[in-house]
């Protein structure tokens, strides 16, 4: 068995609720009230997934297997700027 290692983007809504996705898996999201609780709760979903990929074809095709256990996330940052758009 071959093992993957899926990004996932956790974001704060303006509620206050961490919400996390996983762009390779189509339909991949959950959320959480920590930080942490959304990571765990994706993981689980991320799962979830997996096992409907294995007995549906058609989905297992839409999902990127691209990224595998030895993959490493450098990040991701906000930049500030300005702008003040001619209207």
């Amino acid at each position: 068995m071959k093992k993957f290692n899926f990004k996932v983007i956790i974001t704060q809504d303006e509620d206050g609720i961490f919400v996390a996705s996983c762009p390779s898996i189509p339909g991949c999201h959950s959320q959480g009230d920590t930080y942490e609780e959304a990571q765990k709760n994706v993981e689980e979903v991320i799962k979830l997934c997996l096992k409907v990929a294995e007995e549906d074809k058609e989905y297992e095709n839409t999902i990127n297997f691209g990224e595998t256990e030895s993959s490493q996330f450098v990040g991701i940052t906000n930049v500030m700027a300005n702008f003040s758009p001619s209207l």
